[in-house]
């Protein structure tokens, strides 16, 4: 029996000017719990709060210990919490090569602390930075930068992870570039890491879980699936960005079309090749902009992936001409935006029985259970 709390437990309240936050969650002890919210709905100051760089009034355990409590007048300072901080620019230190950026990190921690963590080689591989470790950090990439400050806040030996919009500054393709290296950091930390993004793709690529934000309050909080599947969120989630996450193991590969055949609950579907062994199970991405919805089974039609299931939901924007809906597919959910003609031409009404189109499939990662704690 342990007495260390599954959970981060975080509250806080104040105010900074014009802007008020008053926020609880919570958030498992491993994995990546994302903040998400647009810009100026607290999720910054959360993060500062929580290292100790800001106070507010409120109380924030990790795990078994107490770092602020203000009903006890506990208090820890920064310096004493072994936090981990990732900030929108790398801000490396033009004078020190990369190594020692990278040593800078470890200065006051003992090497293979047992806290999940990994030591300075481990970090190194990790994050492929080998061979930057002589350089000068003015000729590295806005990319390579930022994997330079991870591997620092990692080599610090932290308890907690905090990443505060990491990949805001760089353009599409260095993100789609450094993704990789954020997801094997959720597949290899054992320790907990609270994400700041008000981008959604970013966030359903990396995240287990989710607290959407808007002005300063918690809308909602949740595993990411859940969180996804609520069509009461707009405009908070976006709308078309929106979409739900689907886990499916991999049945065949199929070499002639460079095509790779997934098992959803019995339903098969298909997705550009990816190099993974027949039986995996993946996590996938699926836009509701990207669905149709049809009551009869289509034939003679290019898009390859049909699923049959049943209308759960039904959310018209009025004022608008849009509506979502939601479509239980077997042991999973999707979302379809459509037109709110559609609805009413179609006759769409809960428990309606439906084939969901599927025009793209966007392939994210292994599926979190792979890398459960």
């Amino acid at each position: 029996m342990t007495d260390i709390a599954p959970n981060i437990s975080a509250a806080f309240t104040g105010s900074r000017g014009d802007f008020a936050l008053d926020i609880s969650f919570e958030a498992p002890m491993r994995g990546i719990t994302a903040l998400f919210g647009p810009s100026g709905c607290g999720k910054t100051t959360i993060l500062r709060c929580m290292a100790g760089l800001d106070r507010m009034a409120g109380r924030l355990s990790v795990g078994s210990e107490i770092w602020q409590d203000d009903a006890t007048g506990t208090f820890r300072k920064t310096h004493h919490r072994p936090v981990g901080y990732v900030f929108q620019e790398a801000s490396l230190f033009l004078h020190l090569s990369v190594r020692n950026n990278l040593l800078y990190g470890s200065r006051r921690t003992k090497p293979q602390a047992s806290n999940g963590t990994l030591g300075f080689d481990d970090i190194v591989s990790l994050l492929d930075v080998g061979h930057l470790l002589d350089r000068s950090p003015t000729g590295l990439s806005g990319g390579e930068r930022q994997r330079i400050a991870v591997g620092r806040a990692l080599l610090s030996q932290p308890r907690l992870l905090l990443m505060d919009e990491p990949l805001s500054a760089l353009d599409r393709q260095t993100k789609d570039e450094l993704l990789p290296y954020f997801e094997t950091l959720h597949q290899e930390l054992a320790i907990p890491i609270l994400y700041v993004s008000h981008d959604i793709a970013e966030v359903v690529q990396l995240a287990d879980r989710m607290v959407v934000l808007s002005r300063g309050q918690k809308v909602a909080e949740g595993p990411l699936v859940e969180i996804l599947e609520r069509l009461d969120l707009h405009p908070a989630t976006g709308r078309f960005e929106a979409g739900v996450v689907l886990t499916a193991r991999v049945a065949a590969q199929d070499a002639k079309f460079h095509l790779t055949r997934l098992d959803h609950h019995g339903q098969a579907f298909t997705i550009p090749a990816v190099d993974l062994p027949i039986g995996e199970e993946v996590r996938l991405r699926v836009r509701a902009r990207d669905v149709a919805l049809s009551t009869e089974k289509p034939g003679a039609i290019s898009i390859r992936n049909v699923f049959e299931g049943n209308i759960v939901e039904i959310r018209e924007e009025p004022g608008t001409a849009f509506a979502e809906t939601l479509i239980d597919i077997g042991g999973g959910r999707l979302r379809a935006r459509i037109t709110r003609a559609a609805v009413a031409d179609l006759s769409l009404e809960v428990g309606k029985p439906v084939f969901a189109l599927v025009k793209s499939i966007s392939f994210d990662r292994r599926s979190l259970s792979q890398h459960a704690p």
